[in-house]
């Protein structure tokens, strides 16, 4: 599989550090859509804190690419739900610390969660 970022200067706003435009990918063998993710507990109980959830939706992320014998490696897509727009910075910097170095095309949303305790929802698309 190869990867490479696609991110036009002339005609468009410019790409930011941890940001870019698009994503093109080839030779993909196999796609892994993963539905929107909380950060729950085991038993299904939110914890309260933002940080929490953040650390518990991306833990639940690695343990759904691992069942499909990929990681964050294989991550080319991220979409963030949230509740409040003041969660921004903390969930592009739980999503920098998951990723590392790589930048995958992302989105971030504002909207009223099922439940009002979920304070975050992430759904992926992976490849590999």
């Amino acid at each position: 599989m190869q990867q490479r970022i696609i991110n036009p200067t002339d005609g468009i706003y410019p790409a930011t550090e941890d940001y870019i435009h698009a994503l093109e990918i080839s030779g993909v063998k196999r796609q892994l859509l993963v539905s929107g993710t909380m950060g729950l507990l085991q038993d299904g109980t939110p914890p309260e804190s933002l940080d929490e959830q953040l650390d518990l939706v991306w833990n639940n992320i690695r343990t759904i690419l691992a069942a499909a014998d990929m990681s964050t490696e294989n991550i080319m897509r991220v979409t963030s739900y949230l509740t409040d727009p003041a969660h921004a910075e903390k969930n592009q910097n739980a999503r920098l610390k998951a990723l590392g170095e790589r930048h995958v095309p992302t989105t971030a949303i504002v909207l009223q969660t099922l439940d009002p305790h979920w304070l975050i929802e992430i759904e992926i698309i992976a490849m590999a």
